[in-house]
Parts: structure tokens; sequence; C-alpha cells
């Protein structure tokens, strides 16, 4: 296991935040297209609750949560894994249960889905695709968030 800290991002790691969402090989191939001129900017990391997994220095990962629902979720690939994914997503649903929500509604990258169903998030619909960007179907979940 590695040592990692989870943290509030600063505005001015909005592009490091959007090298490390551009270069995950998630997004590759037939996926690429959703991330075509998408930005975290440093307005949307002041507006929104966005944590930094860190592993000294090292940015290895971040989640975004916008309003009721998990917006972004990344972890590097070299960091694939090590529990990084796990540990944001608790921190997230401690973060959740601390600004009261009692639900984060999660739309899936399709190859992500089994990892949000092993974190405890339940299937609960579908997105329809929304071409050009969104050729493809995507999972909606919802992680119930624990009231203690």
């Amino acid at each position: 296991m590695i040592d990692i800290r989870i943290v509030r991002a600063a505005p001015e790691q909005a592009g490091a935040l959007t090298a490390l969402m551009h270069a995950s090989s998630a997004y590759q191939g037939d996926y690429a297209s959703i991330l075509d001129g998408y930005e975290v900017t440093p307005e949307y990391v002041e507006a929104n609750p966005t944590f930094t997994a860190l592993t000294g220095d090292e940015l290895i990962g971040f989640y975004a949560l916008r309003q009721t629902e998990l917006d972004i979720l990344f972890v590097a690939d070299a960091a694939q894994g090590l529990g990084v994914g796990a540990r944001l997503v608790a921190h997230m649903l401690a973060e959740a249960r601390a600004r009261g929500m009692r639900g984060v509604r999660v739309v899936s990258h399709p190859p992500a889905l089994a990892f949000y169903l092993r974190m405890g998030a339940r299937r609960t619909g579908t997105i329809p695709p929304r071409p050009p960007k969104v050729r493809w179907e995507r999972p909606e979940l919802r992680f119930d968030v624990p009231t203690c």
C-alpha cells in the first residue's frame, strides 16, 4: 500500500488535473471524443469541491463533486490497482456526508462500471448516447451516503 494524501485542490492545479485526465488510457480510441476540448479550469476547481490524491508531491488522482453528482474521478494509469480509486471514493462519500448529501449520482464511463459496483454504488439506469461527443450508452449509478 502506498502512502496517499487526499487534499482540496487549488485552482492553480487545474492544468495538472486536465493533463492527468487527458493522459488516461481509459479515454483513448473509441472513448477519446468525450474529452475532446474538455479542461478542468481554475473556476471549476473554485466552484466545485475538487480533491487530489497525492503520494509525496506527485498527483496520482482526483475527483470533483458537482451538486449531488460525482462529476469527475480519475486515477493516473501508473497508480491503477494501488487502491487510489477506492480511497478517493471513500473520501468522496465522507465529503458528501459532511455536506448533508443523502446520495451521490454517477454517470459512469462504461469500462468503470465494475469499479463503481465494487465500491458500493448501485445501478439506477442508463444514459442514452449524445452524439457527436458521446456515441455510447453510459451506466447511471447512485452511492447512498451513510449517515454515520
